[in-house]
């Protein structure tokens, strides 16, 4: 396993521990931001675990929690670290269970490697998009043996073989216009169309495990949100595709903002 995937992997797992000893406490140390999404204390403690593990290794680091740098301060950088130290946390605040640890390597804007951790549950999504392999491992503890994730052995990939059914990643409660045409489109090709719903980037991982077929994703999200997702999707043959390009997502782009997308 690489170092860098290594690296990632240890800073998840530690960065998930802390977020769990916020979410033990009654006071999640909520605030709100400028766009009123919310940040907790967790989100902070976790960054900071993570900051400490990747500022070891030479690759320069965008987080949602960092001060964001320039386009001009970032256009050389042909490998960085793309990281949501706690996707998710509307659901953290429910207290559902459904966030996540985001960690990715970039080079020239495509995903090298990800890692998504789901500290509610200890489970670890590990892909290395070089060597077409991607894993699921459970935790015992917010513990790791990297010497244990083989990804041979727990590999993950889309298994659907039914032809008449397609499980589509969105959301029972509502759905913007756009996705609902798409849904509706889908209709007229298979015979059953049932709707998935996760939280966080838990929505990559049902479609790269083959728990779902599909996610539209036709809203706003920012490029900490996908490039790990992104990066376990593509290590199982699966594409994350611009509505705008038509191609694969970019990052470390001139501005963070993604485009719409389908994962499929």
């Amino acid at each position: 396993m690489k170092k860098e995937l290594a690296i990632a992997v240890k800073a998840a797992v530690e960065g998930g521990a802390a977020i769990m000893e916020i979410y033990a406490k009654d006071d999640l140390g909520v605030e709100y931001k400028q766009d009123q999404s919310p940040l907790t204390l967790a989100d902070k403690k976790c960054n900071d675990v993570i900051n400490s593990y990747l500022i070891r290794t030479v690759h320069p680091i965008i987080s949602e929690e960092n001060r964001q740098l320039e386009f001009e301060e970032r256009k050389d950088w042909d490998t960085c670290w793309i990281v949501d130290p706690l996707d998710g946390t509307k659901e953290f605040v429910k207290r559902n269970g459904e966030f996540t640890v985001n960690i990715a390597l970039v080079q020239n804007g495509k995903p090298l490697l990800g890692v998504i951790y789901v500290p509610d549950t200890k489970e670890l999504y590990v892909a290395d998009v070089v060597e077409n392999k991607a894993g699921k491992f459970t935790l015992d503890e917010h513990e790791v043996i990297i010497e244990d994730l083989d990804l041979d052995k727990n590999r993950i990939g889309p298994k659907n073989t039914d032809t008449e059914l397609v499980r589509v990643v969105g959301s029972r409660s509502h759905m913007n216009e756009a996705t609902e045409t798409f849904v509706s489109s889908l209709s007229e090709v298979y015979e059953k169309v049932d709707i998935v719903s996760k939280g966080s980037s838990l929505k990559f991982c049902l479609v790269a495990e083959g728990k779902a077929d599909v996610y539209p994703r036709f809203a706003p999200t920012m490029e900490w949100d996908t490039a790990a997702g992104q990066a376990i999707c593509e290590a199982v043959g699966l594409q994350v595709i611009s509505k705008e390009t038509d191609q694969p997502l970019l990052y470390n782009k001139e501005n963070l903002l993604n485009p719409w997308f389908i994962v499929k």
